[in-house]
């Protein structure tokens, strides 16, 4: 049986939230080198923890935050793309779209994390959470558009019948006639 191990978080990320988000200020601006960045830090808190970051740490940090800006532009630009496509209908659809990204990113983590020799059993317990809860919103998804449909046919039939009592009372068709109309046509049975 093959071991899980454990991957450490990063020292940047353990650090207290000021030090950590000073130090995610200095990459979001993308005007410094890292050697820049790390005299900052030191300059800023040189008694705090992030007087002790590496550069190597400062390095990865600073390349999985390229990567999730990039990730978050890409998403953007997909956004964009997809509003101007679907236009002012966008709005019925996004429970649909939201509920098939949440389980292309729960497929394309699982994948990626199946490549991985060391996940760990909370990575495996995060992503079977990802997953359930993927399969979740597409289950609600459909069972919302089918009671919004509901009320939509329960709406109109109401308008029909109200339409149909005023011709009536407008005498320009009989009872009988518009009993036969709604049971036929509307499928509404008298009481």
């Amino acid at each position: 049986m093959s071991r899980i191990k454990r991957r450490r978080k990063s020292s940047i990320s353990r650090l207290p939230d000021e030090q950590r988000q000073y130090i995610e200020l200095l990459i979001r601006e993308g005007r410094h080198t890292l050697d820049e960045m790390l005299a900052a830090i030191r300059q800023r808190f040189p008694d705090g923890e992030a007087a002790q970051v590496s550069r190597s740490a400062l390095h990865r940090y600073d390349n999985a935050m390229t990567v999730l800006a990039g990730r978050m532009r890409e998403i953007e630009t997909m956004s964009q793309t997809l509003v101007g496509e679907l236009g002012d209908g966008i709005g019925e659809k996004t429970g649909e779209l939201l509920a098939q990204a949440i389980t292309t990113l729960a497929a394309n983590a699982t994948l990626r994390a199946h490549e991985q020799d060391d996940i760990s059993i909370e990575e495996v317990r995060r992503l079977a959470v990802a997953a359930k809860n993927a399969l979740d919103a597409q289950r609600v998804g459909l069972s919302v558009r089918r009671q919004i449909a509901e009320e939509a046919r329960q709406k109109l039939l109401r308008e029909q019948q109200a339409a149909l009592d005023n011709v009536v009372r407008a005498g320009g068709i009989s009872g009988e006639f518009a009993d036969t109309i709604r049971q036929q046509i509307l499928g509404v049975r008298q009481q």
